[in-house]
């Protein structure tokens, strides 16, 4: 139990994160590209979802399947607007597996609003280079890296 504690609470040096860079291949100019892949994904999907109306004068609910088309047009949409910059993603693969299940789970079905307004410090945090890194975070930011480094063109 205390090397999972540490696993995700224990702060890394420095020195062991560079070592983690370069043994996985990790470019701090590509990371800072999939921060902002990652960033403009995260805000397209809040700027325009329609659903957690606090307004309660109609019954409309929003179903999975509507979820499920919003995620894909916000996939869709940051796809299109990195391929104008000449940036190229592939449009399915495991990292639109990845973001799917993450939104899915921590966006569209979350029901804590706290939770939901948290997406955005968390990737905030988990892309600065500037804060410590744990283990879990250079888990979940390699996993990441190499799912769109991978399917970018």
């Amino acid at each position: 139990m205390e090397n999972f504690f540490n696993y995700i609470t224990k702060s890394m040096s420095p020195e062991d994160v560079d070592v983690w860079f370069k043994v996985n291949n990790i470019i701090p100019e590509k990371m800072d590209l999939y921060d902002d892949f990652t960033f403009s994904l995260y805000y397209l999907i809040i700027d325009t979802y329609l659903g957690d109306n606090d307004n309660n004068e109609t019954n409309i609910t929003i179903s999975d399947d509507d979820n499920v088309s919003h995620f894909d047009w916000c996939w869709m949409k940051t796809i299109e607007n990195f391929k104008k910059e000449e940036i190229i993603f592939n449009e399915k693969g495991e990292h639109y597996d990845y973001f799917f299940s993450f939104f899915s789970e921590i966006f569209y079905k979350q029901k804590e609003i706290k939770v939901k307004d948290s997406i955005g410090t968390f990737f905030n945090e988990l892309f600065d280079r500037q804060v410590p890194f744990t283990k879990s975070d250079l888990d979940m930011i390699s996993s990441i890296y190499k799912s769109l480094d991978k399917n970018m063109n």
